[in-house]
């Protein structure tokens, strides 16, 4: 509201339409940036790391690595893009809605989708982007162009963990091959004149100019990876947890308006009730749902 003092009226119906374009309807710009992006990595990686590494000796399967976890990685991305997430239609609506019972919180029975017309299943949601109801729904995530719902999730999970396993493999690789140079050098026991003209012990900050000014795009990818290792690995452990706990990132959100699993809820009726999931069972069994969904959703998807 401050900015649209100062933001003419035209630059600002522009930006709303760009940013309504970009994450609220389907587009394959993030998918390019994704995928231009992993390029450009690789091939960095491939063009000097591997090389260099390869001429200090370093094993063969840990320079390896990385590719094989991008293997797994676009293995998990083409399934997850081209899945279907658990779309609910006509025919499998009335299986969908004895599959969860309602917990009476965050789900409610009775509760219509005005856009598809048919009752919510517990544990669904509309999707706005893809103008669908999702069973299970999780998110809508725009780098792989598609919903995560009950027959995504596991292709999710495989393209999430090994994207954030490949970034930490080229991190690794990169950051062994930048302190094997550094040790055989023997930089760090040589000196450099200020410039006040004093002789000066190398100290990192020195050590890290050097580096730069001789591999530079070298260290501006290590930096990159090591931020999306650090970004993915958060990810990556949330996912995991959500997993675990047999919870959807919609879930999630929506559980944290009324506080932690104890957290008294006024309800309709002015009766407070405690929030629980209800549909944990176990992690065993809470991973087996995931990566072996009810079979009547099996049926359907064929």
């Amino acid at each position: 509201q401050v900015l649209s003092l100062v933001i003419p009226t035209r630059l600002r119906r522009v930006t709303q339409r760009a940013l309504h374009r970009l994450f609220h309807t389907r587009s394959r710009l993030f998918v390019v940036l994704h995928v231009a992006l992993q390029a450009a990595v690789f091939a960095e990686y491939t063009w000097e790391v591997f090389v260099y590494c390869w001429e200090l000796h370093f094993p063969l399967p840990l320079l390896l690595l990385p590719y094989v976890l991008l293997a797994g990685s676009a293995g998990g991305f083409l399934l997850c893009s081209r899945a279907d997430p658990g779309i609910i239609t006509k025919s499998n609506h009335a299986s969908l809605v004895k599959m969860y019972a309602y917990d009476g919180v965050l789900f409610q029975k009775g509760i219509t989708c005005p856009t598809c017309n048919v009752e919510k299943p517990a544990r669904s949601k509309h999707c706005s982007v893809c103008s669908v109801c999702v069973h299970r729904f999780d998110h809508h995530c725009v780098w792989v162009n598609n919903c995560v719902g009950a027959l995504s999730a596991r292709y999710f999970l495989l393209y999430l963990c090994a994207l954030a396993g490949a970034a930490a493999a080229i991190a690794a690789v990169t950051a062994a091959f930048l302190a094997r140079v550094v040790l055989l050098s023997g930089l760090m026991r040589g000196s450099y004149i200020d410039e006040q003209g004093q002789e000066r012990a190398v100290d990192i900050l020195f050590l890290v100019q050097h580096l730069f000014l001789t591999f530079p795009r070298i260290v501006f990818m290590l930096g990159f990876v090591t931020l999306l290792t650090l970004v993915l690995g958060a990810y990556c452990c949330f996912s995991l947890y959500l997993a675990f706990t047999n919870q959807t990132s919609n879930e999630w959100y929506k559980s944290r308006r009324y506080g932690c699993s104890h957290h008294r809820a006024l309800q309709p009726h002015d009766r407070e009730v405690g929030y629980k999931n209800i549909y944990s069972k176990g992690v065993w069994l809470n991973l087996k749902e995931i990566f072996k969904p009810p079979t009547v959703l099996e049926r359907q998807k064929k």
